[in-house]
């Protein structure tokens, strides 16, 4: 199972049960921001790990993860990218 939401903050049963990964997409909601979001869900079911997608826009969320250039992919918390496009294999891999 993927879920999505666009608010980082709101409450959602998955993380709150712990059980989903969280995978943030950092970045404006650009073409390749949503390409990256396409190809982390598509590389979590692919894995058949339950995920939770989360769209950050908030440019200060963000920069609080170091990121210069977007669009950043975030694994737990984690920064995996920045500035580049992810192929759902290559994310695949990270998870």
């Amino acid at each position: 199972m993927v879920a999505i939401r666009d608010d980082p903050l709101c409450d959602d049963p998955l993380s709150a049960k712990g059980q989903a990964m969280i995978i943030k997409i950092l970045g404006s909601g650009c073409k390749k921001c949503v390409a990256l979001g396409d190809n982390a869900r598509a590389a979590a079911a692919a894995a058949g790990k339950p995920a939770e997608i989360v769209k950050v826009t908030d440019f200060a969320d963000i920069a609080a993860y170091g990121v210069m250039s977007t669009p950043g992919l975030v694994i737990d918390e984690k920064l995996v990218s920045s500035g580049k496009v992810l192929s759902a294999e290559d994310i695949g891999k990270l998870l």
